[in-house]
């Protein structure tokens, strides 16, 4: 009679169906982590790219496009060279050869690219019809340019043309103009213009009037004379003389034509970057393919193909070291909430494998009492939880992929490996540290009993000194002292967390005795049991305080942001709103600009740019405001706040006079001093105060008087000062006169953020925090659901010996609340030393403003109370939540369920 096999349940499937949600909140809990790491490099990916091309665009193709050129060989000789090389056959052929060469080294965007001949710099033209600003004759350059007709439409006329065959002394010669050019030197189609030569002059004819199909593009904007005039001056000293310069533009076949010219004649090749080409990523690779064709094996081969005289330069090598040097001080304050969300985020998956192994540690010594081996065991576990975790992972990389686009997903993938190779072994390895020998009764593990080991002191040790030089590089080196930096302030929370759990037996200890002569047990009660917590405590404090510290330094960057862009823009404006004009504003403007939505009040001053005091020559803006008006003015704005009896004083002269440190310093402010008036007449004024700015003249010298004192010329305002929360910015304008200027304090705040690169920093590193504190949240909710089964048993045997509801909830409350304001109080005063060890070593001008050369100088990092009082009270709130919600659960549920006999609670 044949045996039948026992029938043997798979594990990996008994498991599953076991706890189908405990499955399910691990596989939403990796999911989301993976997605969230997935998504981080390549959003940092993403506004890095939009940085570099914002700041390619900023700088125009002028500075941009990669420009070769080459002088005339052997100028002045009659041989046949110069009008061989200045053909357009050849100079096609050469810019073929150049262009797989650039285009190597930088991307090249062949449709905006060209080449052509020009001369070195403008020849007078004695037209009379061509305007004169200052009497002096306009200039022009030919330029004979390929490609034109695919570049420009013609509005009037029609494109040159080359009649016959057009050598080096042609008298005459078709062009066109831009339409900018047409309109500012007054040149019409048929007009005539006579350029110089060495020999007679060339016959310029005019026979069309372009406009340029992509004025911003690099065809036309590499050199912007040619589709824009450019009013020149002259430079010498005296009064400015200036003249108009504009280009002629000859058909292409009519390059020959510039070698006779009074002006030096030049091949170019202009090869315009093609846009979206350049990544943040290769910025190193970028600036040394650019050093390699401006001045290195590049040039050398460029010459050989070309000309041994061509010379090639561009100016993205610049714009492309701005850029690095605005990255690098971005960089490491998001590596810091990166860094921060990764430990809270590994410490919550760690947490989780340790909930599953509590849950099952009866289960697990079992196995192992039965003869289960180590590895056996940990390989069962390891598949039961990948087999969750790894779909997870990949659903929630694809998320991270689909969310955010773009062009690399190597980081991505490596994000998110790690992150589900993490869910994967917190299990195991827990199962593995707790079950490493076989006992009949687990040893006692709360923190009470509890002594750090010699390796626990070792490892102690070793992150301190960690923390230790991180922080002493970053204050010696800056943000530029490299990757370690960012894990310094994530580094000084390991530390106070580890130094918190030594400190807290102590403290329990100190308070135990106090609690016990109370009346009633459940003070004396709450201690014990907050004394009995399982000493892996460990992990959600050093959850809770890195991620405390993490937003406690994060939001102080983020104050210290809006901080500096606040500052800078009322140094810039100097109240909410300005309206300037270089004569006096009519009579009633005030009374409208003040009617205007949004405007509160309207304060008066008249200034004038050009006063000289003491009959010097150097001049210093004398600002006349009325005393009552200004005074409330400062004190609304807060910049150089005054008092109105400051200005008034107690005679009328000498008028006293609020003064920059400067003025203060040339003029004294001891005796009284003339000042002289553009139009001749004066006023003496003794300085009686000084202040750093004022909002007439937030920046700058000035000297601040009473507008009653000075003469009625002077008197009349030129400037008005607007408050109010939100003018309306277009109401203003239309109010406002002609030849006057408005800035609104809103619009220039706004002027600070434009930049991709600092705006997509502020986005991701808000986003960091925010999941960082979610993730703590969550870490302190594990903490809460592995003690619950423990608490629920514990307040239903009380409630058998004559405990009510109240004293429940008022037990779980006070156990709940050692903990919880231990990370409170240890993540706010980690905070603020990390802010203050940390801030010499920050600067944030990098990411507040869009140059460090702004009126605010340069924006320091500073404890924000907010950032360091909020996140620690939520803790405490959310702790004392769960615990009542717990009680107020288990008085509904009842007892019996908890007092079951056999239960080894």
């Amino acid at each position: 009679m044949r045996s039948v096999p026992a029938a043997v349940a798979p594990w990996v499937r008994t498991r599953l169906r076991s706890a189908p949600g405990a499955a399910l909140a691990l596989a939403l809990l990796v999911a989301l982590t993976a997605c969230l790491a997935g998504a981080l490099p390549r959003a940092v990916d993403r506004y890095e790219d939009a940085g570099l091309r914002h700041a390619l665009d900023q700088a125009r193709p002028e500075r941009t496009t990669v420009r070769a050129t080459a002088t005339l060989p052997d100028f002045g000789s009659s041989g046949e060279a110069p009008r061989v090389s200045f053909s357009p056959k050849v100079l096609r052929r050469q810019f073929g050869a150049l262009l797989p060469l650039v285009d190597g080294s930088v991307p090249v965007d062949r449709a905006q690219s060209a080449y052509g001949t020009t001369t070195e710099g403008g020849s007078s033209v004695t037209e009379p019809w061509l305007p004169r600003p200052t009497g002096l004759p306009a200039k022009v350059t030919l330029v004979a340019q390929s490609g034109l007709a695919g570049h420009a439409r013609v509005r009037e006329g029609r494109l040159p043309r080359v009649q016959g065959r057009l050598g080096m002394d042609t008298p005459e010669t078709e062009a066109a103009v831009s339409a900018a050019t047409s309109r500012t030197l007054h040149i019409k189609v048929g007009s005539v213009i006579h350029v110089p030569r060495f020999t007679g002059t060339l016959t310029v004819r005019i026979t069309g009037i372009l406009v340029p199909r992509d004025p911003a593009g690099a065809y036309w904007s590499t050199v912007p004379l040619l589709r824009t005039p450019a009013l020149e001056r002259v430079p010498q000293p005296g009064p400015p003389q200036t003249y108009w310069h504009g280009a002629l533009l000859l058909p292409q076949e009519a390059s020959l034509a510039v070698l006779n010219s009074d002006e030096a004649p030049v091949r170019y090749w202009n090869f315009a970057p093609r846009p979206g080409s350049q990544h943040a990523r290769d910025l190193d690779r970028l600036r040394a393919a650019v050093a390699t064709l401006e001045s290195g094996p590049g040039l050398r081969r460029a010459r050989a193909l070309a000309d041994p005289e061509l010379d090639v330069s561009t100016g993205l090598d610049d714009v492309v070291i701005a850029f690095s040097r605005l990255r690098s001080g971005i960089s490491p304050l998001v590596g810091v909430a990166a860094a921060g969300t990764a430990t809270v985020a590994a410490v919550v998956l760690l947490m989780t494998g340790g909930l599953a192994a509590d849950r099952r540690r009866a289960e697990l010594a079992l196995l192992r009492a039965r003869g289960a081996s180590l590895p056996g065991l940990t390989g069962r576990l390891l598949a039961e939880t990948a087999v969750v975790a790894v779909p997870a992972g990949a659903v929630g990389l694809a998320a991270a992929l689909v969310l955010v686009p773009g062009p690399r997903a190597g980081l991505a993938v490596a994000a998110a490996g790690a992150v589900t190779l993490a869910a994967c072994a917190a299990l195991p390895l827990h199962a593995v540290l707790a079950h490493r020998s076989v006992r009949l009764t687990g040893p006692r593990e709360d923190m009470a009993s509890a002594r750090p080991s010699r390796r626990r002191t070792v490892a102690e040790l070793t992150l301190l000194a960690l923390a230790a030089g991180a922080v002493a590089t970053l204050r010696a080196r800056g943000t530029s002292a490299g990757r370690l930096v960012s894990l310094a302030p994530v580094l000084t929370g390991v530390i106070a967390a580890l130094l918190l759990l030594r400190l807290y037996p102590l403290l329990l200890r100190r308070l135990a005795r106090p609690a016990g002569r109370l009346r009633g047990a459940v003070a004396p009660l709450s201690l014990a049991r907050a004394g009995r917590t399982r000493a892996s405590a460990v992990l959600p404090l050093l959850a809770l305080l890195t991620a405390l510290t993490t937003a406690a330094f994060g939001g102080s960057v983020l104050a210290g942001v809006a901080e500096a862009r606040d500052h800078a823009a009322l140094l810039t404006v100097g109240a909410d709103g300005r309206l300037d004009s270089a004569t006096a504003l009519p009579a009633g403007l005030a009374g409208r600009i003040g009617a205007v939505p949004g405007v509160r009040a309207v304060t008066a001053a008249a200034i004038a740019y050009d006063a000289k005091p003491a009959d010097g020559v150097d001049t210093v803006p004398l600002v006349g405001v009325d005393p009552r008006a200004y005074a409330e003015l400062t004190a609304r704005t807060g910049l150089g706040t005054i008092t109105a009896e400051e200005l008034r004083g107690r005679a009328a002269h000498p008028l006293p006079a609020l003064a920059s440190p400067a003025v203060a310093r040339n003029y004294g402010t001891r005796s009284p001093f003339p000042v002289r008036l553009a139009d001749g007449s004066a006023v003496t004024v003794r300085i009686t105060a000084v202040h750093d700015g004022t909002p007439a003249a937030p920046t700058g010298d000035f000297l601040l008087v009473d507008r009653a004192g000075l003469p009625s010329s002077a008197a009349r305002p030129t400037t008005l000062l607007l408050t109010g929360a939100h003018p309306d910015a277009a109401a203003l304008r239309r109010a406002a006169p002609a030849p006057a200027t408005v800035r609104l304090l809103a619009e220039e705040r706004a002027r600070y953020a434009d930049s991709p690169l600092q705006t997509g920093a502020g986005h991701v590193y808000t986003a960091a925090v925010a999941a960082g504190a979610g993730f703590a949240v969550l870490a302190l909710l594990l903490a809460l659901l592995r003690a619950a089964p423990e608490r629920a048993a514990l307040l239903a045997r009380l409630r058998t010996m004559g405990l009510t509801r109240a004293q429940g909830r008022r037990l779980l409350v006070l156990e709940s609340l050692p903990q919880a304001l231990l990370a409170a109080a240890g993540g706010t005063l980690t905070g603020w030393a990390t802010v203050h060890l940390l801030s010499p070593g920050i600067d944030l001008t990098t990411i507040a403003l869009t140059s460090s050369q702004t009126p605010a100088g340069r924006a320091f990092l500073r404890p924000d109370p907010w950032s360091l009082t909020l996140p620690a009270l939520a803790v405490v709130a959310l702790a004392v939540g769960v615990a009542t919600t717990q009680a107020w659960w288990t008085s509904r549920r009842g007892s019996v369920r908890e007092l079951r006999a056999g239960d080894p609670r």
